[in-house]
């Protein structure tokens, strides 16, 4: 199923675990003005939830549910089915997050259909012990998501650290708290532990991903700042001579799936460095327009570079 602008049936995927909020987020999403249409839509529900769709919010929202037994059922027959019997406009598939979303993602769709947006719903009181015992099929349903919700928020929970916990798979997504009063904005609010208003604001090693993150949210805080990191220098293909990647590998869901984190980093220095070279530098940040971010990101103007032994953790943590 191919993501595109401007397809003629437009395909929602909604995920999460059970019981995480999927329904009562699509029920309330149906009921909403700006999201009616005067074409049909269909909801195929993969499983059975707490909340249940009531009829007459289906009949004012002009929508179909379709429910199936098991999502292997959700095949190119099936959706075939569905465009010749509803002839929709728009598509909604509530998924149970224990499915891989991958085989969702990879099923062939009828001509015209095209998925537009991936949503995961997220239970914030029972996060912890999802992310400590089913941590990939966290990591794969937020992979691709273009918005993450958590409910059931409360402003004693550690926030913060569950944002990092999706940034560092997905660094585009939009990720959103909700408690029972509404949406919960400041979640900022803790302290970060690094003094951004120290002349050098030194990262310790194990606080990189901390700010790593941070540096990506909240870029305004940190223009300006000298900072200083210990990672690795990764040349790029195609970079100048004179900018690398300084940065540190971090494991998203085991120890075969390590991604590499960091920013473009400037020194007249670089040239002469070897490949996976260790460094503590320290430099001004900015923000520019780089291609390695496909738009404007920070980037490091290094003031000072030393080589340094590797570190005995290389690996990046976010809480």
């Amino acid at each position: 199923m191919q993501m595109v602008d401007d397809a003629r049936v437009v395909v929602y995927l909604m995920t999460g675990f059970l019981e995480s909020g999927k329904s009562t987020f699509l029920t309330e999403t149906l009921s909403k003005n700006y999201f009616k249409i005067d074409g049909k839509t269909v909801v195929i529900l993969c499983e059975e939830g707490e909340v249940e769709y009531e009829q007459s919010l289906l009949d004012w929202a002009n929508a179909e549910l379709v429910t199936v037994d098991d999502p292997e059922d959700v095949t190119p027959e099936f959706l075939q089915e569905i465009e010749d019997k509803y002839r929709p406009e728009r598509v909604i598939i509530e998924c149970n997050g224990m499915y891989p979303v991958s085989k969702m993602e990879e099923i062939d769709a009828p001509e015209g259909w095209g998925l537009i947006q991936e949503i995961t719903t997220v239970d914030a009181s029972t996060f912890d012990l999802y992310i400590a015992n089913m941590k990939s099929l966290f990591v794969e349903m937020v992979r691709n998501a273009d918005m993450v919700v958590f409910n059931r928020c409360t402003e004693d929970m550690p926030l913060a650290s569950y944002r990092r916990s999706v940034k560092v798979v997905n660094q585009g997504a939009e990720i959103i708290f909700e408690g029972e009063d509404g949406e919960i904005e400041d979640i900022f609010s803790e302290q970060m532990p690094y003094d951004l208003d120290a002349p050098v604001v030194k990262i310790e090693d194990m606080d990189f991903g901390i700010w790593y993150v941070d540096m990506l949210d909240n870029p305004d805080k940190y223009i300006g700042k000298t900072v200083e990191i210990n990672g690795r220098a990764r040349k790029v293909k195609g970079f100048p001579k004179d900018e690398l990647i300084i940065g540190r590998s971090a494991m998203t869901c085991c120890a075969d799936d390590l991604q590499f984190l960091g920013f473009v980093s400037k020194s007249a220095e670089f040239a002469a460095f070897g490949a996976n070279t260790w460094v503590k530098v320290r430099g001004k940040v900015s923000f520019e327009f780089k291609r390695a971010y496909r738009g404007r990101g920070p980037v490091l103007n290094i003031e000072k570079v030393e080589k340094i032994p590797a570190l005995e953790e290389e690996l990046v943590y976010f809480n």
